[in-house]
C-alpha cells in the first residue's frame, strides 16, 4: 500500500497533467476567438499582391516544425531516442530534459511565423513535460536504473485520455489550416 507521501506525490503529478490539459484547452478557446476576429480583419484587406503570398510558405514550414517538435518530445518518442544501456534515473532525467531544451532552442525562431496560440501550446507542452519528468525523477533514487523512470513516465502519460503533445498538435494543426483557407 502506498504511503501518504507517495499518494501526495501521485496527486501532485496528476494535478500537473490536468492543469496542462486545462491550460491547452483554454488556449484553444482563445484561438477560436482570435480566429473570428482575424476573419473580420481579412474582409477589410484590399485585394491584390500581398506579403502573405510570400510569407505563407514560411509559415507553413514553421507549423510543420512545431508539429515535429511536439512529436519528438512526446515521452514515447523521447525515451526511445535518449535511453542508453547503463543509464541511471539521474542520467535519464538529465538526458530527457536536455533533449527537450535543445529541440526547443533549435525551433525558437519559428515563433515569428506561427500564431500566438500555437506558440503558447508549444511552450506549455515543453514546460509541463519537463516538470513531469523532474517530479517523477525526484520520487526515485538517482542511481536506480533508468527503466524505472521510463516506466513511470509512460504509465502516467498512458493514463491520460489525450496526451499533452496530442493536444498541442491539434492546436498547431488548427492554426495551420486557418492559413490554408
Amino acid at each position: 500500500m502506498p504511503t501518504s507521501k507517495e499518494l501526495l506525490f501521485i496527486l501532485i503529478i496528476a494535478g500537473a497533467v490536468v492543469l496542462l490539459v486545462w491550460t491547452i484547452k483554454d488556449l484553444v478557446k482563445k484561438g477560436e476567438k482570435q480566429d473570428k476576429e482575424g476573419k473580420e480583419d481579412k474582409k477589410a484587406e484590399p485585394k491584390g499582391e500581398k506579403s502573405s503570398d510570400i510569407v505563407l510558405p514560411l509559415q507553413l514550414q514553421a507549423y510543420e516544425r512545431m508539429i515535429l517538435f511536439v512529436e519528438r518530445i512526446a515521452p514515447q518518442n523521447l525515451i526511445g531516442r535518449v535511453n542508453q544501456p547503463g543509464f541511471t534515473v539521474l542520467d535519464m532525467q538529465i538526458g530527457l530534459v536536455s533533449n527537450i531544451k535543445s529541440e526547443f532552442d533549435h525551433n525558437v525562431s519559428q515563433q515569428i511565423y506561427v500564431a500566438p496560440l500555437a506558440w503558447e501550446a508549444v511552450k506549455t507542452v515543453k514546460e509541463q513535460t519537463i516538470s513531469i519528468i523532474n517530479q517523477l525523477a525526484l520520487k526515485l533514487p538517482p542511481d536506480a536504473p533508468s527503466i524505472e523512470l521510463n516506466k513511470q513516465i509512460l504509465e502516467l502519460f498512458m493514463q491520460q485520455p489525450e496526451s499533452p503533445s496530442d493536444i498541442a498538435a491539434e492546436i498547431i494543426n488548427s492554426e495551420a489550416r486557418k492559413l490554408m483557407k
